[in-house]
């Protein structure tokens, strides 16, 4: 080959990116950076327990090692020709750290949790351990991440050195605005489509792909190779300068993240503490750095006197802090009008997550955008005075170390010193502190009148907005304690007395007496328990709840001795525990150690959970505590508050539900509380598969409308229950006092055991909740949003056939149950009860049981009924007799006895009607008749017999009867007959719709005997 033809071969090609192009990549790695923070925060919840402590540590590790990296950088930049080839080597080792982090973080906390918490002799020691732990697993990329901004600042400024300043408030804005976006697509995206390890996966493999780019640009570049940045020569001025803004760098740091915390805390009051309200605030924080940042950039390089344009952007921020303090008062207002307007839908949530973070954007902006000028001008101003590029890392250092300084503070120290308004206050203190000290340092070779009287106009404007917010602006408790991002109302009623509120570490705690004499306990606003002091009075309903979550599990275990109970709520759990004699001992474990205060509150109400020696609490999360302990227990309770709060639904995972057995007795029972209200169905089916995956078996129980408790046993069927056991002593004054008189009482409220729901779940398409693939903590905040309900253990036990009482073949003595308003099936007996008196007796015997439950619909259908008779051949009369009849016989016939629901029947059959009614009449009154008698082979006979006919069916009359053929061959165990049925009478008209809750259940059962698994999971809605 001749030369000629090799020069033409061997093309040199060269390429020098532009700036903007080094601006882009730099807004990915924010977005990558910030995708760590955030889902490291996941990650470290489910191993320091709650989502507040996980927070502040990542905080604090992130920006401690962004510090570490920065001033690494900043010693080491100088000595590297091409520092944006080490900013490409430093993107892909966080990148490969990051395909990593998963497996390592795995490994670790299943060492920590199985073998070395146990064998630690000291509980303090282990959380040590654990927290030192937690700060390695994150430690090397935050370092790694720390090192990013000075390299590429070094590196953009050496390679287009015509406007420094500028670069580095674009490198900032673009880095942070890629961060703002980052939290928001790891939050709302990419954990719900690929889970946890996908995300961290994400993140990672971007890392990479910029380090493969920037490489290849460095190599495309015409002239790679640059010198640092000229260092003038030290003197003492420049030394006290460097000195002054690398302190001017700290304070700010410290008072900004002050803010940010204190915020953070103050907005889940008012936006919700769900995981995605965090998400939002935290990019709201990020995004006014951003255009802070965006702002100075083309006016950097022009300042005429950087050091006191830094000493006004202080003094600015500081008041703008302050501003946010009755800004935020006005934002519950601003929620309450949200709520208001928007409606329950997925729009209507979508408007919500927008309107919130538009709320965060309010308070946060002003004071933000002023922060993200501080770093960019602080960096200006030591590099134009001869500090060199080694200036950017040591700023940064500086700056972060103060974030450090500042979460710490108001996590351990301002929350319960200061209080939320306070710490505000203080952080501006510092702002406006650190510009009167700029002020006065600025133009110090001039002459002193002009710059005295700016200090002291700074000064004066400082000190009056501190002391006008102090002493104006009022933190009513009323406004903060409204839960108004859940029912739309910014303040409680105002003759309700608030008795203690305090803001925690972990959460804002509230005690109130409410105008009915109950005391209300909330966190965050949301109230986790209410008790009714004045014992003349009704019980609440979660007294019920309570009083049945530590009742049920002595009937289970009459024998049990040791019990642990997560989370202490209002303490009446633990009390009632211990109204037990034979229970040796009670652990009740509680993160947060405000709630203890304010539960002694409640006095001789909870008194054995604070003065009985058997009682002990611990503050600290379950896991640990589990771990660090040790101990075996005979019942462990969980009463979580619910799912939708940030870190609590990681107590509902398969991952913790598989801990738990290890700290039971081999006949042990686990029990747990699950509110139904914002919720749903599908978050609850996921719940309980991961319960499923854990548990040998597990039975349900309805307490109220809106609750449920779980009993599960890990190794074998659980014991039939002893309620005799419950009848005596204590424990029987406390149910008692919640309205549970007999054993019937306690025998109707069982919903369900595990193993007629093993193939309802099948048909389930919803995933297992996980630790890593969170479904729940996903989706609780949005059925919160939505007002949901899981309807569907309620539409079982309300069902218009006595569904639970044939599947389970249990008799209950309904005549025996206690009435009350507290549960909707006590109010469907006491309706039945109410209508069997009247369709007798004409009159009912309390004449205002009527108004009380609303009778006035069966009412008259019973009257019409009687009536009726006079003219009951005329065929429209008569269709509309069934139609009563129908109508009434959906509410009695499973909510009375046997016996009193067949002379019902009678007593509506008994005039002339009856005798001249066809013979699809006469066989409506056998399929009541056997209904009523329970008489599973004839329920099923007599409901097929009509439905084969399908004579003048509508929607109402065949759905009833397709259940109730079902519903007879399932009790009479001929599954593959129901089976049958739903393909011949139900499968086409519901292909595609989602099935009511009854029939589901039945239509799994009847499945489950005569389908493969795999044909069920694949069919089924």
């Amino acid at each position: 080959m001749t030369k000629k033809t090799e020069s033409v071969i061997a093309v040199d090609f060269r390429f020098a990116a532009p700036r903007s192009l080094y601006f882009a990549i730099f807004a990915i790695s924010g977005f990558s950076g910030l995708i760590y923070e955030s889902i490291w925060s996941h990650y470290l919840k489910l191993f320091l327990g709650h989502a507040a402590y996980a927070q502040s540590l990542v905080l604090i590790i992130f920006m401690g090692g962004m510090a570490a990296g920065s001033w690494i950088a900043s010693r080491v930049s100088h000595y590297n020709k091409v520092p944006i080839l080490a900013y490409a080597v430093i993107e892909g080792i966080i990148g490969i750290v990051a395909l990593l982090f998963h497996d390592v973080f795995s490994s670790v906390i299943n060492v920590f949790y199985a073998e070395l918490l146990p064998a630690m002799s000291s509980p303090a020691l282990g959380t040590t351990l654990k927290w030192l732990a937690s700060s390695l697993l994150i430690m090397p990329q935050s370092i790694l991440l720390g090192m990013t901004f000075p390299l590429m600042s070094a590196g953009i400024i050496r390679r287009f050195p015509d406007t420094p300043g500028g670069s580095i408030a674009m490198l900032y804005f673009t880095n942070s605005i890629g961060a703002s976006l980052g939290v928001l697509a790891s939050g709302f995206w990419l954990i719900k489509a690929v889970g946890l390890p996908g995300t961290i996966l994400t993140a990672g493999l971007l890392n990479i792909a910029l380090a493969l780019t920037v490489w290849v640009l460095v190599r495309l570049d015409p002239a790679p190779e640059t010198q640092p940045l000229q260092v003038t020569k030290t003197t003492s001025e420049r030394n006290t300068l460097r000195t002054l803004f690398l302190l001017a760098a700290f304070i700010t740091g410290a008072a900004s993240f002050i803010y940010e915390i204190s915020w953070i805390r103050m907005l889940s009051l008012v936006l919700g503490a769900t995981t995605h309200s965090f998400e939002l605030m935290l990019s709201a924080f990020i995004m006014g750095l951003a255009f802070g940042g965006l702002w100075i950039k083309r006016r950097i390089d022009k300042i005429a006197d950087p050091v006191r344009f830094s000493g006004y952007v202080q003094l600015i921020m500081g008041v703008m802090a302050l501003l946010t303090v009755p800004i935020y008062m006005s934002s519950y207002d601003w929620m309450s009008w949200v709520i208001g307007v928007l409606q329950k839908n997925d729009g209507g949530f979508v408007a919500f997550s927008t309107a919130s973070h538009l709320i965060a954007l309010a308070i946060m902006l002003p004071t933000t955008f002023m922060a993200g000028m501080t770093l960019p001008l602080f960096t200006h101003v030591l590099i134009q005075k001869g500090e060199g590029e080694s200036s950017i890392g040591r700023i940064y250092a500086a700056n972060t170390i103060g974030a450090i300084v500042g979460v710490l503070f108001a996590v351990h120290i301002g929350f319960s010193f200061f209080g939320l308004k306070n710490l505000v206050i203080f952080g501006a203190a510092l702002d406006i502190v650190l510009a009167v000290v700029l002020l006065q340092r600025a133009g110090t070779a001039t002459v002193g009148k002009r710059r005295a009287v700016r200090v002291t106009a700074a000064t004066m404007i400082g000190v009056g907005a501190i002391v006008l917010v102090a002493s104006t602006v009022d933190f009513d408790e009323h406004v903060l304690v409204s839960g108004v991002y859940r029912h739309g109302s910014a303040n409680i009623a105002a003759n309700d007395e608030m008795l203690f509120y305090r803001d925690g570490k972990t959460a804002s705690v509230s005690l109130r007496r409410v105008q009915d004499g109950s005391y209300s306990l909330a966190t965050n606003g949301k109230v986790d328990a209410a008790i009714q002091m004045d014992p003349s009075l009704p019980a609440t309903h979660d007294e019920i709840t309570m009083t049945l979550l530590a009742a049920l599990p002595l009937a289970y275990s009459p024998d049990a001795r040791r019990v642990a109970n997560i989370g202490l709520g209002s303490g009446q759990t633990t009390h009632v525990l211990l109204a037990n004699p034979r229970i040796e001992a009670v652990d009740t474990v509680e993160i947060e150690v405000e709630m203890v205060n304010a539960s002694r509150e409640f006095g001789a109400k909870v008194a054995r959970a604070h003065e009985d020696p058997r009682s002990r609490i611990f503050i600290e999360d379950a896991k640990t505590y589990f771990s660090l302990h040790n101990k075996v227990y005979d019942v462990i309770v969980a009463e979580p508050s619910n799912p939708w709060v940030s870190g609590v639904a990681s107590l509902f995972s398969t991952e913790f539900y598989g801990t738990i057995p290890q700290y039971l007795a081999e006949d042990g029972i686990f029990v747990q509380w699950i509110q139904l209200y914002e919720f749903s169905d599908s978050l609850l089916e996921s719940i309980l598969k991961a319960l499923a995956e854990n548990f040998d078996d597990f039975v349900i129980y309805s307490t109220i409308t809106g609750d449920v408790v779980l009993i599960a046993r890990k190794n074998g069927a659980l014991e039939d229950p002893d309620y005799d056991f419950l009848q005596e002593g204590n424990l029987r004054e406390a149910l008692r006092r919640v309205e549970i008189n007999s054993n019937a009482d306690l025998k109707i409220r069982k919903i369900i055991e595990r193993s007629s729901l093993e193939s309802y779940l099948e048909l389930s398409g919803t995933p297992t909740n996980s630790d890593y693939y969170p479904f729940v903590d996903l989706n609780a905040g949005h059925a919160r949003y939505m007002g949901g309900f899981a309807t569907a253990f309620n539409e079982w036990t309300e069902a218009p056939l006595p569904v639970l009482e044939l599947l389970t073949g249990e008799t209950i003595e309904l005549s025996k149950v206690t009435t009350n308003s507290h549960w909707d099936r006590n109010v469907a007996i006491k309706i039945a009860r109410a209508l069997d008196e009247k369709s007798d007796n004409e009159t009912l015997s309390d004449p205002n049981v009527a108004d009380d439950l609303g009778l006035d619909r069966f009412g008259f259908f019973l009257d019409w009924v009687k009536l009726s008779e006079v003219d009951c051949l005329r065929d429209t009369n008569t269709t509309r007799w069934r139609d009563a009849v129908f109508e009434l016989l959906r509410i009695v016939l499973p909510n009375l006895e046997s016996a009193r629901a067949v002379a019902f029947i009678d007593r509506l059959h008994a005039g002339e009607c009856a005798a001249t009614t066809s013979e699809d009449a006469r066989n409506w009154r056998k399929l009541y008749t056997s209904i009523a008698s329970r008489d599973a082979a004839s329920i099923s006979a007599n409901a097929r017999r009509l439905l084969i006919r399908d004579v003048e069916l509508n929607s109402q009359r065949r759905d009833y009867l397709l259940m109730a053929a079902m519903l007879g061959d399932i009790a009479n165990d001929k599954a593959t007959n129901a089976y049958a049925t739903w393909q011949r009478h139900g499968a086409s008209r519901f292909s595609g719709s989602a099935l009511p809750a009854t029939l589901k259940l039945l239509v799994s059962l009847s499945a489950g005997a005569a389908t493969p698994a795999v044909e069920r999971r694949s069919t089924g809605n």
